[in-house]
């Protein structure tokens, strides 16, 4: 038996539970809360924590409480749909230039490294200019400007398949590119897109709290943890918890998620080098 370094550790541990946490409280939040997040109530606004109000309430009468864990559910779901679209154009992209190489790989190549060197922020920020905030505003721009990385971690995965026996030899039997592709180059890739897609989650995640907070992003009253930030600035003196609540529950999310990200590169890596269990 393997026993890979980073399931076993208590880090990689804690990181899981936190994450199935986390996840399950967005994933249940109409159930695990009694009120609604986005209902206004001025006669208890800036409510301290109590049994009503578990977190309290803020500027505008809403249950914090309530806001935070359905926030979360907007902040998962958002980043795990614009990283899966990113990683298939990448994915798209990276196989079709390592695979076929010469004139479309050096197209694919020179618009990866051309996206690469603008600023990811500063084209996001522009994507969203012209379209304006919203939800398909945020899929469009992250999906611009993230699905580079896979594509160049494809393409490189891709070149080293391409070169081994077994597909030298179903080529020789008749194998076409695209049973090529679909049955042996893109299945024996899928370690490192899952490695890479659970890092690129996080990366998203902080990506679209901050369109957000800079008011590019979601817009209010969405429940969304970077637009609460926002929110809380005037208030960070009187109420520091409307600021520190979604700030370290992005902290605790991204951390757990780069962690349980790492731990899985460990376990495949284990996989195909026994040796390093």
């Amino acid at each position: 038996m393997i026993r890979v370094k980073g399931f076993t550790s208590p880090l990689s541990r804690m990181a899981v539970v936190v994450f199935c946490l986390m996840a399950a409280a967005t994933l249940f939040a109409p159930y695990l809360s009694r009120y609604n997040p986005l209902t206004v109530n001025m006669e208890d606004r800036l409510q301290p924590p109590s049994f009503e109000h578990l977190f309290g309430t803020d500027a505008l009468g809403r249950d914090f409480y309530s806001r935070l864990i359905h926030g979360g559910r907007v902040s998962i779901v958002l980043s795990i749909a614009v990283t899966a679209m990113a990683m298939a154009v990448g994915l798209a992209a990276g196989v079709a230039g390592g695979y076929f190489g010469g004139l479309p790989d050096k197209i694919i190549l020179g618009i990866t490294n051309l996206f690469m060197g603008l600023p990811g922020m500063t084209l996001m920020i522009a994507v969203a200019g012209i379209l304006g905030p919203g939800i398909n505003t945020v899929l469009i721009a992250l999906s611009i400007t993230g699905w580079m990385g896979f594509s160049r971690i494809v393409r490189g995965e891709t070149i080293k398949i391409k070169q081994e026996a077994f597909i030298e030899a179903t080529r020789a039997m008749g194998g076409g590119h695209g049973y090529l592709i679909l049955h042996h180059i893109i299945p024996n890739i899928r370690a490192v897109l899952l490695v890479t897609f659970a890092t690129k989650i996080s990366w998203s995640m902080i990506t679209i709290s901050s369109l957000s907070y800079l008011g590019f992003g979601l817009e209010p009253p969405a429940p969304d943890w970077g637009v609460m930030v926002k929110d809380a600035l005037n208030y960070f003196r009187s109420a520091p918890r409307l600021i520190v609540a979604p700030g370290l529950c992005i902290c605790l999310l991204t951390f757990s998620i780069n962690i349980i990200g790492d731990s899985l590169r460990d376990f495949f890596d284990a996989r195909h080098h026994p040796g390093r269990g």
